[in-house]
């Protein structure tokens, strides 16, 4: 649903990945890969299983109807499982949904937007990291002095600070990818969890998700890794996006954001705003309440909860968007920063003649941990399938049309002339 905010908060592919289409078309991917494996495991026809995939289009279906509905039911596979049987006709209609219960289809296609909305969350990481890494190679021996609890302390370099960014971001993409590729389950237990795991085997293959040893309809550990792993990305890029509305404060002035006609007041001309890094902020703010939400929800009764599964739906949708959105406008603005050596160089200047300041020239190991990171780095990448900026390759087509690379981004930001 589009909202007058979406410009802030919906920002990157992730949006479109957990919209109401891209949810309603993963409900419906469940409902044929279930058919299929039903047919291959000779409990339905394999020709009503062909009909039933085919039916399976988003496009066919009224999405707003089938949410009036579904309120009735506390779920909306209960009209939708309805709607498709009408529209497969009575002689298939028995075929559909058989075998499963409505935790199976909707837990199957959480996981589903999550593979591919994580995919686009990881192509914007990469470019933030290959711009963290710029900035880390171009400014390796850019001295400028340290701030310790919003004090001046002693002098560091520009390049360690982009450093601890990309360092920071690697471990985040790693752990994200790491929840893709291994904790993403498929759910096929039955009414109370006791079916027989073939099915499900078979419609986690053709889904592209993870076989779990157990149905999972009361155990959450998915959705909690999931959640876990994305509120520490949002951390990490919320660090990224503070350090630079610090050092734009006008009183400092070593980083701006690049870009005419961005960063307006309605009421001060004269401001410039660091918008892409007010953006992270305001997404990764309200990340945190929803991670505690999905958190608080492993607390579920007996082989089905009442209430606590149902919260996952929106809280996880609403933390994957955000996410995505963070990610999207972190790697805006650490492809358009402008670092600014000459006003970096007078506040260090200034800070050694203050009573008791430090001498500019000692930067300790700065430009030597930089190396290490960089080298770092570029191990984890080469060792990855997913160089930066191609994170987003594997996962097939979502809603918004697959995970590819964004092709020609500026790999870092720019310097102040």
């Amino acid at each position: 649903m589009t909202t007058l905010f979406d410009g802030t908060y919906a920002r990157g592919r992730a949006a479109a990945e957990t919209s109401e289409a891209a949810w309603l078309q993963a409900l419906l991917e469940v409902e044929a890969a279930l058919a299929r494996a039903n047919a291959a495991a000779g409990l339905i026809p394999a020709a009503a299983a062909e009909r039933i995939a085919a039916a399976c289009t988003a496009g066919r279906f009224d999405a707003r109807a089938l949410a009036r509905e579904g309120a009735d039911h506390a779920t909306v596979v209960v009209p939708l499982v309805a709607a498709l049987r009408a529209a497969v006709g009575d002689d298939d209609a028995r075929h559909v949904h058989r075998g499963a219960t409505s935790q199976d289809a909707i837990d199957s296609a959480a996981m589903l937007v999550a593979r591919r909305a994580l995919a686009a969350i990881d192509d914007d990481l990469a470019g933030a990291t290959a711009a963290a890494r710029a900035l880390a190679a171009a400014h390796a021996n850019t001295a400028m002095i340290g701030r310790t609890l919003l004090q001046q302390a002693l002098p560091t370099t520009f390049g360690l600070r982009a450093a601890g960014w990309m360092t920071a971001l690697d471990v985040a993409r790693a752990r994200l990818r790491a929840v893709r590729e291994r904790d993403l389950w498929v759910q096929l237990g039955g009414p109370v969890g006791s079916r027989d795991p073939q099915v499900a085997a078979s419609v986690a293959a053709e889904l592209g998700l993870a076989e779990p040893p157990l149905p999972w309809h009361a155990q959450r550990l998915p959705v909690a890794a999931l959640a876990g792993a994305l509120g520490g990305a949002c951390g990490v890029l919320s660090k990224v996006a503070r350090d630079v509305t610090l050092l734009a404060q006008d009183e400092i002035g070593e980083l701006r954001e690049r870009g005419e006609g961005r960063g307006g007041s309605s009421a001060m001309a004269h401001k410039r705003n660091p918008v892409a890094a007010v953006s992270v902020l305001a997404c990764t703010r309200r990340v945190p309440g929803l991670v505690a939400t999905l958190l608080a929800s492993m607390e579920q009764e007996h082989e089905r909860a009442a209430g606590a599964w149902q919260a996952e739906w929106g809280t996880l949708t609403d933390l994957l968007a955000l996410s995505g959105s963070a990610a999207a406008w972190a790697r805006d603005l650490l492809e358009r920063v402008e670092v600014d050596r000459e006003r970096m160089a007078s506040n260090l200047a200034a800070a050694s003649r203050a009573p008791g300041g430090s001498e500019p020239a000692g930067a300790g190991a700065a430009e030597a941990l930089v190396a290490r990171a960089l080298a770092t780095h570029d191990a984890r990448l080469g060792g990855a399938s997913g160089a930066a900026g191609a994170g987003g390759a594997a996962g097939g087509g979502g809603a918004a049309g697959g995970g590819g690379a964004a092709g020609g981004r500026a790999a870092g930001g720019g310097e102040a002339p």
